[in-house]
């Protein structure tokens, strides 16, 4: 088996899973359809490689934090436009990151939301730290977190304990300030994720908290791969087990792809007509979820 850190060789790869593939069904004609723009000899070499996985796990998470920060700055009916407030919550020991220590400062934060009378919204993500990863030769973790509060409350110190309420992050420094940009604080340092391909095992890279039921169905339909897109709209399929299924009738779609494992790749060939693309983003046809909650 080649390693998947080796250089591929496109050329011969796809010409092997042509030799041993199925061959794809014809397609029935009828009189006034449109072929497809999508033929069934249409193919895509997805490479394996840390590289090139590093790459499509950081677009992932890019395209969920920009929806989930633009989800969150939308006001709720009746209510002002809330405050986001921008949250870096650092090591002071370079080996002291645990996969647990996020999870635990939100629960406490959340719990402060509860007892405040506050909705716990919030978006964050992981950054390996250039300076300190240079210098150590670690992937040092910090974290960057935006929480939207109502007008007029401030966000506390993560790392200060007041009263009886224990600090939200115990393991270093933190710095806490209202943000102007919004979710362009955090696009920010996503920009940098892609200089490295390393991140420590077990690490999350980003966490969404808060959204409305709407706002949820919204970030999943930008997750379902662009044929599903393709013909349903926000609210009409659901990621269960058995894969994507149809709200209304039940129905679990089969894709218009097979895929061939290959060393070191994915071969992803079409085997029947790909829908032609009706939407204009998400919020084409956000009014049935809206109506539905």
């Amino acid at each position: 088996m080649r390693s998947p850190d080796l250089p591929l060789d496109r050329d011969r790869t796809a010409a092997a899973v042509r030799e041993h593939a199925p061959a794809c069904p014809e397609r029935p004609q009828a009189a006034g359809l449109v072929p497809s723009r999508t033929s069934p000899n249409f193919e895509i070499l997805i490479n394996l490689d840390r590289s090139s996985c590093t790459e499509r796990r950081v677009n992932r998470l890019k395209r969920s934090v920009w929806a989930s920060g633009h989800l969150h700055a939308m006001p709720r009916p009746g209510f002002r436009p809330e405050v986001p407030w921008f949250v870096t919550l650092t090591y002071a020991d370079e080996d002291a990151w645990r996969p647990h220590h996020i999870a635990d400062a939100l629960d406490r934060f959340r719990r402060w939301c509860l007892n405040s009378g506050y909705p716990c919204r919030y978006t964050w993500v992981a950054e390996i730290q250039p300076q300190r990863a240079r210098r150590t030769g670690k992937e040092v973790v910090h974290y960057h977190l935006m929480a939207w509060l109502p007008r007029g409350v401030r966000m506390p110190k993560w790392d200060v304990a007041a009263g009886r309420r224990r600090e939200f992050w115990p393991h270093g420094m933190t710095n806490t300030e209202p943000a102007k940009a919004g979710v362009g604080y955090l696009m920010k340092y996503l920009s940098k994720l892609g200089e490295f391909t390393r991140f420590p095992k077990g690490l999350r890279l980003y966490g969404i908290g808060g959204l409305s039921v709407a706002a949820r169905a919204v970030r999943s339909w930008l997750n379902f791969p662009e044929w599903a897109k393709c013909s349903f709209g926000v609210g009409d399929l659901v990621r269960k087990s058995s894969g994507l299924v149809v709200q209304a009738t039940g129905e679990i779609l089969k894709s218009p792809y097979i895929v061939s494992v290959l060393p070191g790749a994915l071969l992803v060939r079409a085997v029947g007509p790909v829908p032609e693309r009706f939407h204009c983003g998400p919020y084409s046809s956000l009014h049935r979820e809206e109506q539905a909650v």
